[in-house]
């Protein structure tokens, strides 16, 4: 399997982003509007809505997701938003919504197309157009089976655009087929900043001293490569031990992998990580992706599902079981991790950091906030003041571009 990792000097920038970046109200707020509503945001497989009726919702950072199959099989995305008065039209996470969508509010009805059924007590208003007052499409791509959204247009291409780099590695998988294991999602709420999050999530320098169990599974075998046009890979490839611990040792000795795969991926755990806040984790015996999204600054939720192959046996399911068990434990690990990384902003004493080579991707991640965000390059800017700082230092870059090509 090529590894990728970048060959490094010793002049790149170690110093990571600045403290104010993590806890400024204004570059909190600047960033759920572009990295969150106008970035592409995985809701779930559409092998977790199968029937006709079947639904997910999600709420992220103020808007209201509702995915859902028709009567014709098509999955489609709504803003979960009423056309009378703006109540949830679903107020359920997941469920099946039968022949049609009950407002719980005053009992408007929708079509599972979206189009407006009718209205209770129709001669109190005016002719309502079907479609007009239908529930507002929201955009939708769906990428090998897992369905996404955006809330507002946003600068990524297509999902099949910008990971087609990956596409002859992940096509063994067969993600179109990959089934709920039926645990549902999970959350869980971290006290940090969400960048924090990625800041822990975006290197492997950490894993031998903070993670037993994956040390244990890859031994020196894990390396990352960095975010390079919205999209990154790591790769931990099975140690040739047996295991130390209980779940590394038995996982390697009962492992059954998926027989599609060659010989390197039935013996390696990949992550695909998608800009700004995804990873999809493939392992020999499931997928699973998780994400994390701000709810305030220094509430961030970090959300997941783990999906098994259509072809699981009880050997694989076993197979799973432990992978989830190694998973769950790495999670936890991070989770105090993270938190730490967002007290340390706070502190008098904090100066910046300091990066190793070991620590690339996490500089190539700022340096993708630093696109959308030059004021990051900079001091903390006056109160009031960081959208126009920011707007006039984006077109100052976009002039310099022009001016060179």
């Amino acid at each position: 399997m090529e590894n990728k990792s970048p060959e490094l000097s010793n002049d790149w920038d170690r110093t990571g982003l600045p403290a104010w970046s993590f806890i400024n109200q204004e570059m909190f707020d600047a960033e759920k509007d572009l990295l969150f509503r106008r970035h592409w945001q995985l809701v779930c497989h559409s092998n977790d809505i199968p029937n006709v009726g079947d639904f997910i919702t999600w709420d992220l950072i103020g808007e209201r997701a509702l995915v859902l199959r028709g009567k014709d099989g098509k999955v489609r995305a709504f803003h979960n938003l009423c056309r009378h008065r703006g109540s949830r039209v679903v107020a359920e996470e997941y469920g099946n919504c039968r022949s049609v969508i009950l407002c719980p509010f005053h009992g408007w009805t929708y079509n599972l197309d979206g189009s407006l059924r009718g209205a209770a007590q129709p001669k109190s208003f005016p002719n309502l157009d079907k479609l007009e007052y239908g529930l507002i499409p929201l955009e939708m791509d769906i990428w090998h089976g897992f369905v996404f959204v955006r809330f507002q247009p946003g600068p990524q291409p297509p999902l099949s655009k910008f990971l087609r780099k990956f596409e002859n590695e992940i096509s063994q998988y067969d993600l179109e087929d990959v089934e709920p294991t039926g645990e549902g999602f999970w959350t869980e709420q971290i006290n940090a900043n969400w960048k924090c999050v990625r800041d822990v999530d975006n290197e492997g320098y950490h894993v031998p001293m903070a993670h037993p169990g994956l040390h244990d599974l890859f031994g020196e075998n894990y390396y990352d490569e960095p975010l390079e046009g919205g999209v990154s890979r790591s790769v931990g490839s099975f140690s040739s031990t047996n295991g130390r611990l209980w779940s590394v040792k038995n996982y390697k000795k009962l492992l059954q992998p998926k027989a599609t795969l060659d010989e390197a991926h039935k013996k390696c755990w990949l992550y695909l990580g998608v800009f700004p806040n995804l990873v999809f984790g493939l392992y020999p015996d499931s997928v699973i992706f998780y994400q994390e999204y701000p709810v305030e600054n220094g509430k961030t939720i970090q959300r997941g599902a783990n999906y098994k192959f259509g072809d699981e046996d009880r050997k694989m399911r076993i197979s799973r079981y432990l992978s989830m068990r190694i998973d769950r434990i790495t999670s936890k690990e991070d989770e105090q991790l993270i938190e730490w990384s967002w007290e340390a902003a706070f502190s008098s004493a904090y100066q910046g950091v300091i990066l190793s080579d070991l620590e690339y991707g996490v500089k190539a991640y700022h340096d993708a906030l630093r696109e959308h965000f030059p004021v990051l390059l900079g001091p903390e800017p006056d109160r009031g003041r960081l959208l126009q700082a920011n707007e006039s230092l984006l077109a100052k870059k976009n002039k310099d571009q022009l001016n060179n090509h």
